[in-house]
């Protein structure tokens, strides 16, 4: 018997709570599939497939198909397949985040923000020369 299952980038372990069509399910939910697109693909009915995520929530204890993949995810039932690739952008936007000077919110009208920045280059320049 096959233990893993692999839906494009995510990859399915069996034996850790689910069964085989649960598990097929939910990892084409963590690909983005509908119900219905779901239902297309493995060429049975749209309730069928509802019913077997519905069995799969039960099991893991949410009510919402985003959380049953974050709680599968948690409990290491998938996984990403590509998962060095987003630590690799993880790692890349949080160094980006550190050089750049956070943003500020500035709720005041644009003609006072303009006067303001005019008024701290001039004194920028002053204190230079």
């Amino acid at each position: 018997m096959q233990s893993e299952i692999v839906n494009g980038t995510w990859k399915g372990y069996l034996g850790r709570g689910l069964a085989p069509r649960e598990l097929q399910f939910l990892l084409f939910v963590a690909v983005g599939l509908t119900a219905k697109e779901i239902a297309r693909e493995a060429g049975i009915s749209p309730a069928t497939v509802a019913k077997r995520l519905t069995n799969a929530m039960y099991k893991l204890g949410v009510t919402r198909r985003a959380a049953l993949v974050a709680e599968a995810m948690r409990r290491q039932i998938i996984s990403p397949l590509c998962f060095a690739l987003v630590a690799l952008l993880t790692m890349n936007a949080v160094a980006n985040v550190q050089s750049v000077e956070p943003a500020r919110r500035d709720r005041r009208p644009p003609s006072v923000r303009i006067a303001q920045v005019r008024i701290t280059r001039r004194s920028e320049t002053l204190e230079a020369a």
